[in-house]
């Protein structure tokens, strides 16, 4: 048949819209769901600029509109619940805290319950068009798997201990239970940090280089972050400021090109400590630029640049030949393949965590989980006389001390901001009821007896014809343009965690804020004004300006004293900026006093019993903090023994022959030899999230019967400790310390006593093999109680170096008064090994000691149950 011109054009004409319509349906292929995740990454990633790579490397990755990526930060936190959101979240004890509660199935529960929140929050983000914000992503950089090597660390409050053991194990189920079980999407990422050899100082951390033994690095700071790569799946892992053996971190031939990547086989995404790349060049010295420091710590796996964007010098590094685009795409190839995990490039209807309803948020089940792990991370060090439990039908109890009614000491740094938290004064209160009369009164601060005795003026203060303080807040640092907020408060009583809004939708972090009032005083006198603010901030009264720390930017208190007349009015206006991390601005009114001791227990000479809040707090001890109390700096501590003051304080209370109890409250471990020896009843409450006030009031008066174990071990004095700046773990934790210590690792006291007998583990074993050993642990005691059984390995060939003595089980049961369980557990061949001279990881031979009970083998103090112990031989 002979096709006519006239017969073609109709033909070409269908076969176009054939083609066009083939076109409209057909989708690229990284947005094929059908498709692997690899094929659509690599699909992704080809279509994308240099540029638009490069872009994607930093933890602000912006929106590639054409390509349908939306922005995402990479930056978020999960800490011990999802930490520096906007929204209120459940905050559950801080992770040292956690750890005391040897309780994995806990962990496991909390970091899904913390997901499942993070994921009703990034939700919300989505719905907003917020996705570019920090602190709303899937992202958690956490866990901090850091071995606690020295209590002077002031971020060691984040980990989970100096055992690593009893790290690897909690971590792991963590990561787990943030991560969860989906075989396609991740619930969360986990993050394990700081890759590897990393605890303070904290001063230092930008420029230090550390270099430990082969040995010490695959036996002590090793082990817990193999696992987490090997084992637990983490998806990412955080790169370290320091340097190791004169490389960054981030750019370390031994920690991130030998062993993360090649012997562990690491496929997830590594993220540099935000900073860490400019200190190649900035402090380290090691790199000229930042073109040649972004292209050496990519070129070592290196794939997010998280904060000042040194990244963006990719672009010319790749033309300078410093590293190729290849080696960019594997980078970006990784980042994307975390994000297709989570689900975000699919249908919510595809993501069954994508459809996490909002009521999630705080859920009862979430709340009351945070008071189970406050409950079992609290350790009774000390109960003299059987002074605990307290009875309930005191007539007058007295509260005193810095952590009584502090908002901030139970949350712990790197926290969230729960709706409802309890303070340990409210859980009093709340336990005792209406026939207890419960006082509070301060009187010491942390370091010192010179305190405020509040006088409250908001009954005094009006402006506009309105009662109270006018607060007008601005969206920028130096109180310009339009306020995006004007409201009337009370009082000026601020403390914002990291990312939450300071009112209405500002975050507080960037912004300004101005209070106004008019007082009109009602003598003749004086009254003192106190201002606590981080950052800065400047008091004006009637015009003039009488403090002055506008350009000052750490923490600051200060105080200014007005002679008044009576029915004078002074025009008092207080400005304030905020910039990075958490904002606090205060004004307390009051007349200050130094508290005399003697005269206070004279005061209180009717009580019936007195009850120290003590210890330190996470606005003395943290990261890279500027504080100029004595016994701390930057964030860590320059002296682990308690502030003297409060030891002169007890003093006074135990001469009055009432009955005394010490809470103390701290994120490490503290040396208190005097308080130890002559106060009967400490609790150790560390920092216990939202519910710590109810869960040491159940402890108090016997709702709950104490469980929790030591992760670290409380020394007796500075004396014990070596150089904060020695890596070798020589005489450092339980493992390797040859003195006495305060208070052991795995230490902690019960209402009731326990009883292990019945141990059975075979005579001799070839090397290579498990070992299954069993134990009876019976209830000996007349209340119900939590034990935590611990299992002990102790090397008793001379002719191999090990540790003293280490972990290798543990398990937490339940047992009523007179019961028995028998438990067992199986020593794996890895639990049966020693790490030798050169690192390499060998069995153990010849006898070793396998020691079962309440505590460790050679615990100094009496514990509420023994210790048991058989020989095995290993042929």
């Amino acid at each position: 048949m002979k096709i006519t011109r006239a017969l073609l054009y109709p033909l070409l004409g269908c076969l176009l819209l054939v083609i066009h319509g083939q076109a409209q349906n057909s989708k690229p292929t990284y947005q094929d769901y059908h498709l692997t995740f690899e094929e659509r990454v690599n699909d992704l990633v080809s279509r994308m600029t240099l540029e638009e790579k490069v872009a994607q490397m930093l933890n602000a990755a912006p929106a590639i509109p054409r390509l349908g990526i939306p922005a995402y930060d990479w930056w978020n936190e999960t800490l011990h619940g999802v930490a520096r959101t906007p929204y209120n979240v459940t905050v559950y004890p801080q992770a040292i805290a956690m750890a005391a509660t040897w309780d994995t199935a806990a962990l496991y529960k909390m970091a899904d319950y913390s997901a499942v929140e993070g994921r009703v929050i990034h939700n919300k983000a989505i719905a907003a068009g917020k996705t570019k914000d920090r602190y709303l992503g899937l992202t958690y950089w956490t866990p901090n798997i850091n071995i606690f090597r020295d209590p002077r660390w002031g971020r060691g409050q984040e980990t989970y201990g100096e055992d690593p053991y009893l790290t690897a194990t909690l971590a792991d189920a963590f990561v787990r239970g943030l991560q969860g079980n989906d075989p396609k999407y991740l619930k969360a990422a986990a993050c394990a940090k700081h890759y590897a050899v990393h605890s303070g100082p904290e001063p230092s951390r930008h420029v230090f280089d550390v270099d430990v033994s082969p040995y010490d690095m695959w036996d002590t700071y090793l082990p817990a972050f193999k696992k987490l790569v090997t084992v637990s799946k983490v998806a990412g892992v955080m790169c370290a400021y320091n340097a190791f053996r004169k490389q960054p971190c981030c750019a370390s031939d031994v920690l991130m090109t030998d062993i993360l990547r090649n012997q562990w086989s690491f496929k997830g995404y590594v993220t540099s400590d935000c900073g860490a790349i400019d200190d190649f060049y900035r402090n380290h010295k090691t790199h000229p630029d930042a073109a040649a420091a972004s292209a050496d710590a990519v070129f070592h796996g290196t794939d997010i640049d998280c904060g000042n964007e040194a990244y963006k010098a990719l672009v010319q590094a790749v033309k300078e030949n410093k590293i190729t685009e290849k080696q960019i795409d594997v980078s970006v190839k990784r980042l994307f393949m975390i994000r297709f995990r989570l689900g975000m490039f699919d249908p919510p209807s595809m993501v069954k965590y994508a459809q996490t309803p909002a009521t999630e948020l705080e859920s009862v089940a979430h709340g009351n989980h945070a008071l189970l792990m406050a409950h079992e991370s609290i350790v009774l060090l000390k109960n003299a006389n059987n002074t605990l439990p307290l009875k309930k039908g005191l007539k007058k109890i007295v509260v005193l001390g810095p952590n009584a009614i502090n908002v901030i000491a139970p949350l712990g740094n790197y926290s969230g901001t729960p709706s409802k938290l309890t303070t340990l004064f409210q859980g009093i209160k709340e336990k005792t009821g209406a026939t207890t009369q419960v006082v509070y009164e301060k009187a010491v601060n942390y370091t010192n007896n010179n305190v405020l005795e509040y006088d409250d003026i908001s009954g005094t203060c009006s402006i506009d014809g309105k009662p109270g303080i006018k607060a007008i807040y601005y969206n920028n640092r130096e109180l310009n343009g339009e306020p995006v907020a004007t409201v009337f408060e009370q009082h000026v009583e601020h403390d914002w965690q990291e990312g939450e809004n300071a009112v209405g939708n500002l975050r507080a972090n960037d912004f300004s804020a101005r209070y106004i009032t008019n007082y009109k005083a009602t003598t003749d006198g004086a009254i003192t004004f106190e201002v606590e603010a981080d950052d800065g901030y400047r008091f004006t009264v009637n015009g003039k300006t009488v403090l002055n720390s506008w350009n000052r930017k750490p923490r600051d208190i200060a105080s200014y004293t007005l002679t008044t007349q009576k029915d004078s009015v002074y025009n008092l206006v207080l400005e304030y900026w905020q910039g990075e991390g958490k904002a606090t601005i205060k004004m307390h009114t009051g007349h200050p006093a130094v508290t005399d001791f003697n005269a206070l227990v004279k005061k209180y000479g009717d009580a019936d019993a007195f009850i120290f809040a003590g210890g330190i707090s996470p606005q003395l001890e943290g990261e890279e903090m500027k504080v100029s109390d004595p016994g701390f700096k930057g964030g860590d501590r320059t002296s682990i023994l308690l502030p003297a003051i409060q030891t002169e304080l007890m003093k006074a209370l135990q001469a009055s022959g009432k009955p005394v109890v010490f809470v103390m409250m701290t994120g490490s471990a503290l040396a208190t030899p005097w308080e130890s020896e002559n106060i009967p009843a400490i609790v150790n409450g560390w920092y216990g999230g939202q519910a710590a006030g109810t869960a040491l009031a159940d402890v108090l008066f016997g709702n709950y019967n104490p469980s929790g174990r030591l992760p670290v071990t409380f020394y007796n004095s500075d004396n014990d400790l070596p150089s904060f700046e020695d890596y070798t773990m020589k005489n450092r934790t339980y493992r390797y310390f040859t003195g006495k210590p305060l208070f052991g690792f795995g230490y902690g006291l019960s209402y009731t006593t326990f009883r292990y007998d019945q141990l059975t583990i075979p005579a001799a074993v070839q090397k290579g093999k498990t070992v299954k050993v069993t134990v009876r642990v019976t209830n000996t005691g007349k209340l119900a109680g939590d034990e935590v059984a611990q299992l002990y390995v102790v090397n008793q060939n001379t002719t191999i170096q090990t540790s003293l003595k280490t972990l290798k089980g543990y398990q937490r049961i339940t047992l009523r008064p007179a019961e028995s369980k028998v438990i067992s557990f199986v020593l794996q061949p890895d639990d049966l090994s020693y790490v030798d001279a050169s690192g390499q990881r060998n069995p153990l031979v010849g006898k070793v000691q396998i020691s079962v009970g309440s505590s460790q083998p050679d615990e100094p103090n009496t514990t509420s149950g023994n210790v048991i112990k058989k020989e095995l031989t290993i042929k």
